[in-house]
């Protein structure tokens, strides 16, 4: 989002990302005043509630101001750096480029003080040239294009667009889009012959795409010809009955007790050397996030949790021939994958649990998918990344997948769209040798399986007492959806696989 306050300074403000965040914390700034930047170039990194995010500035220019330090909590819409442009052109109006090289004028180039004179010099020649080559927001040129073409704006009109765009790529990016997929969809052409390409921003493509809707058959409500929300919506509710439309969407950002995946979070303590009594660490970002979700799902959804303690000898001897199984090799096998398993087939015998509840509609919501959450702690908080589909993965993918999950938690690197849509959850409280615990629901989901520490414990087996790894189950679930039937059944299906593993294929 940019602003113009003359002629030579553009400001860029803390881009509105959208979901309901209002603010975020610049966690660190990558340039200082007097450095060149270049449009797409990143200048900061900032933490929301969901994620760290990094900022690209959209136009080309000198560092003048940085407005705030790093560490700062800034509202959205608040001017965090000040550019001065003099030495190119304002950001223009988004459009789309071709597939030629953009001409020398629209490149990045060393800033230089302008007079007055000169540029006012400049604004008669892009007057006289309206159809020629424009700079977008990442980087490109653009050739002269049959498509009609709306007038002209004024320095502050194409700077607001410019700001309008950008927030929208931001976005996509929340969502799930990268850099480049947002750099690829303001590449498209313009305008495209009946059967090409048509005419959409990068978050209505993604829309589209996640719907999966054909944007070649949609009808534009838009200016130009351009496909908007409301349009794809509409052809989602032409192609299906309302009935085939899915609930509200999950909270995000959400998590349950502090357990993880394999990935420990630091502990704030006092400096080395000081005799500080106590010390004060701001709720913010991710955390903030992690405690309004845990104090609403606690108080919306009536908790149940129920327990089994369950002898595991086999589920660890076949994690131990999984290791040797060329099907595996590089991938990581724990007990933590046969858990997730065992979990799987048990949701697949028991579907009524895969579930969520609909408050507005006061419906329950059936979900004939799972996105299986696996908690995990990072250097910024818990959070719950889910694989998609798990329930349509072999096992050898399902080991690739989280291997793959758990990497990104403790890189700190998890994006938002990993962490929505989730609906059921573990938590591996046993990697902190715990025994188990009472979790809490992800907000929007029917179920959290925790598990224990896995230890060589006394069992009765054949008759004989003898030692035997054992472990000790614990399924909270939210009783409006899961009755308490329901719920037993389900935990004494992934007991009783865990306790006989070959129950995964006589089950499947």
């Amino acid at each position: 989002m940019t602003t113009m306050t003359d002629a030579a300074l553009a400001e860029f403000k803390m881009p509105d990302v959208g979901e309901g965040l209002t603010e975020a914390e610049i966690l660190k700034w990558f340039v200082a005043p007097g450095d060149t930047v270049t449009d797409g170039q990143v200048v900061c990194e900032v933490e929301t509630a969901k994620a760290a995010v990094e900022l690209p500035i959209p136009f080309n220019g000198v560092v003048r101001e940085l407005r705030f330090p790093e560490g700062t909590t800034v509202d959205v819409g608040q001017v965090i750096i000040a550019v001065d442009v003099s030495g190119g052109r304002a950001p223009a109006e988004p459009v789309a480029p071709a597939e030629t090289e953009a001409p020398a004028e629209t490149a990045a180039a060393p800033v230089r003080e302008a007079a007055p004179a000169a540029a006012s010099e400049a604004a008669p020649e892009e007057e006289a040239a309206p159809t020629g080559r424009q700079p977008v927001l990442v980087g490109y040129g653009v050739a002269e294009s049959s498509t009609k073409r709306r007038a002209r704006k004024s320095a502050q009109d194409q700077a607001e667009a410019a700001g309008t765009y950008y927030a929208a790529a931001v976005q996509a990016e929340l969502n799930g889009s990268g850099a480049a997929d947002v750099a690829a969809e303001a590449a498209a052409p313009a305008s495209a012959p009946v059967g090409e390409r048509p005419l959409a921003k990068p978050p209505v493509r993604k829309l589209a795409k996640d719907l999966g809707v054909d944007l070649t058959a949609v009808v534009p409500s838009g200016p130009d010809g351009i496909i908007t929300r409301e349009d794809v919506h509409a052809a989602v509710a032409q192609a299906s009955a309302p009935a085939a439309q899915t609930a509200p969407a999950q909270a995000p950002v959400s998590a349950p007790q502090p357990v993880a995946a394999e990935a420990a979070a630091p502990a704030a303590a006092p400096a080395a050397g000081t005799d500080a009594r106590e010390t004060r660490i701001p709720v913010k970002g991710v955390r903030k996030a992690i405690a309004q979700a845990m104090v609403g799902s606690a108080f919306t959804a009536p908790h149940v949790t129920e327990f089994v303690t369950v002898d595991v000898t086999r589920t660890m001897k076949l994690v131990e021939e999984l290791k040797q199984d060329k099907a595996f090799a590089g991938l990581r096998v724990n007990p933590l994958l046969l858990i997730s398993k065992a979990l799987l087939v048990a949701i697949r015998r028991n579907p009524d649990v895969n579930a969520a509840w609909d408050e507005a509609n006061q419906e329950i919501v059936q979900k004939h998918y799972v996105n299986l959450g696996i908690a995990a702690a990072t250097p910024r908080g818990l959070v719950v990344p889910n694989i998609k589909d798990a329930h349509a993965k072999t096992l050898p993918e399902l080991a690739a997948s989280l291997g793959e999950l758990v990497s990104t938690a403790k890189d700190g690197k998890t994006t938002p769209a990993a962490m929505q849509g989730g609906t059921v959850t573990i938590s591996n409280v046993g990697v902190f040798g715990v025994d188990t615990g009472t979790p809490i629901l992800n907000p929007g989901e029917s179920a959290i399986l925790a598990v224990g520490a896995i230890k060589l414990q006394p069992w009765v087996h054949k008759g004989k007492v003898k030692p035997r790894q054992v472990t000790t189950l614990a399924l909270s679930f939210d009783h409006r959806l899961v009755d308490g039937e329901l719920g037993s059944k389900v935990l004494a299906d992934v007991a009783a696989i865990l306790e006989q593993p070959k129950r995964l294929i006589t089950w499947a």
